[in-house]
C-alpha cells in the first residue's frame, strides 16, 4: 500500500471523501433548485474528477480554455460550454472541435465578434452555437440586461450559419462577500438579471433556450432559480480558504492540500523552511483582502489536521516559510524537526492545482488510493 511517506514533496493531495461530499452537496443543490448542473472543470482539469461529477448527475461541462474542451472531448464529454469571450482567431479551433462531434457553445458580449462568428459559420458551412454573456454584477464581462446592445448581438448571431443558444452570467463579485444575506441578495440579482435579458430577447422574437447562472457562493445561497435552466460552479469540488472566508465551506470541506517537508529553520525568526514555495502553492493571496488572511496557506499536520496559528507566511520559488501568524515560536526546530511532513491548505484551489501535473487521491486512513493526472496550458 502506498502511503504519504512514499510520496516526493511537494505533492498535491485530494481527500476523496471530502471530494465526494462536495460533489454530492452541489448536485443535490442543483436538483433541489430544479435546474441542470454544468460544472466548471477549470478548477481541477482532471478527467477522474470530471467523471465523478458526471456520475453524480452533472449534465455537460463548462471550460475556460479550448485545450480543456479538446481534452474532455477525448474523454467522451461532448456537451461543452466555452465560457470565456471568444477571440475570433480561435474560430478555426472551434470549428475543428465541432467537426469532431463536440457540441461546443461559445460566448461573446461584443457585436464585432458576433458578426465574425456568423460570417465564419456561413463561410465554413458549419452551425455554430453562441451564447451572450450578461453582466449582472459589474464584476468582469457582459452586456447589461437593459442595454440595447443585447439585441444587436442577438440579431448578429441569429441566422445564417450561427445560432443564438442562450444567455449566461457569472456573479464573480460573490467572492468578495462574507455575509449570507448579502450572498442571497447577489444570487437573486444574478438570477433576475439574466432572466430579464432572456425575456427581452424572446420578446424581440429571438430564441433564448438556455439561461445559465453560476458561481460557487451564489449557487449555495440562491433561494430559487425561477427562469433559469442550468447552474454552473467549479471551485466547490475542492473548496479552498477563500471559499471558507466567504462562508460557504468549512475548513474540513477543503479537499485539496499540498504535502511538503521541513528542510531547515531560521530559529531566531521562528521560521521553519519547507520545500513548498509559490511554485507549489501559487502566488495567489486571495485571502489578503478578506476578513482573515491565511498568508500563502493554512498549515496542517501530516494527517491534515489544521495547526492553529501556523501559516505559510512567506514564499520564494521553491521555499516556503512556516511561522506563527502572530508572534514567534521559542523552539520552532523542536516543534518542526527537519524531515517533518506537513500539509498546506490553499487560498485558491484553481491556482494551486495548476502548479501540479497530478493529484494523489487519499483514502480515509490516509492511504494513497490512486494518482490522477491533470493538465494545464491553453
Amino acid at each position: 500500500m502506498t502511503t504519504l511517506a512514499d510520496l516526493d514533496t511537494p505533492a498535491a493531495l485530494v481527500d476523496v471523501e471530502r471530494l465526494a461530499r462536495n460533489l454530492e452537496r452541489m448536485q443535490a443543490r442543483a436538483d433541489a433548485l430544479g435546474v441542470a448542473f454544468r460544472p466548471h472543470v477549470k478548477t481541477t482539469k482532471c478527467p477522474a474528477i470530471v467523471d465523478a461529477q458526471r456520475t453524480a448527475g452533472a449534465r455537460g461541462i463548462t471550460v475556460s480554455t479550448l485545450k480543456e474542451a479538446e481534452r474532455f472531448l477525448e474523454a467522451g464529454v461532448t456537451d461543452i460550454l466555452y465560457a470565456v469571450g471568444l477571440a475570433p482567431a480561435k474560430l478555426g479551433q472551434v470549428a475543428a472541435l465541432r467537426r469532431r462531434g463536440c457540441d461546443l457553445k461559445v460566448v461573446t458580449d461584443h457585436l464585432d465578434v458576433a458578426r465574425a462568428i456568423a460570417a465564419f459559420a456561413v463561410r465554413e458551412g458549419l452551425a455554430l452555437e453562441a451564447w451572450i454573456e450578461i453582466d449582472t454584477d459589474g464584476h468582469r464581462s457582459g452586456v447589461e440586461p437593459e442595454d440595447a446592445l443585447l439585441f444587436e448581438v442577438g440579431r448578429a448571431l441569429h441566422g445564417g450559419g450561427a445560432r443564438l443558444g442562450g444567455v449566461m452570467t457569472h456573479a464573480g463579485s460573490s467572492y468578495d462577500c462574507d455575509d449570507d444575506e448579502v450572498l442571497r441578495a447577489l444570487a437573486e440579482r444574478e438570477r433576475a438579471g439574466v432572466v430579464r435579458a432572456a425575456q427581452r430577447l424572446r420578446d424581440a422574437g429571438l430564441p433564448c433556450p438556455a439561461v445559465s447562472v453560476g458561481s460557487t457562493p451564489t449557487a449555495l445561497r440562491a433561494r430559487h432559480l425561477d427562469g433559469v435552466t442550468e447552474l454552473r460552479a467549479g471551485v466547490y469540488a475542492l473548496f479552498d480558504l477563500v471559499m471558507h472566508n466567504v462562508g460557504v465551506c468549512g475548513i474540513d470541506d477543503i479537499a485539496l492540500s499540498v504535502l511538503t517537508t521541513v528542510v531547515g529553520h531560521q530559529r531566531d525568526k521562528g521560521w521553519a523552511i519547507v520545500d513548498a514555495g509559490w511554485m507549489a502553492m501559487s502566488r495567489d493571496r486571495g485571502t489578503q483582502r478578506q476578513r482573515r488572511d491565511f498568508g500563502f496557506g493554512q498549515v496542517c499536520d501530516e494527517a491534515g489536521a489544521p495547526l492553529d496559528g501556523w501559516l505559510v507566511t512567506g514564499a520564494n520559488q521553491e521555499h516556503g516559510i512556516v511561522s506563527l501568524a502572530e508572534g514567534t515560536h521559542p523552539d520552532v526546530a523542536g516543534r518542526f524537526p527537519v524531515g517533518t511532513r506537513l500539509r498546506i491548505l490553499p487560498n485558491h484551489a484553481c491556482a494551486t492545482g495548476a502548479q501540479h501535473g497530478r493529484y494523489h487521491a487519499l483514502g480515509a486512513a490516509g492511504e494513497v488510493l490512486d494518482t490522477w493526472p491533470r493538465f494545464s496550458g491553453w
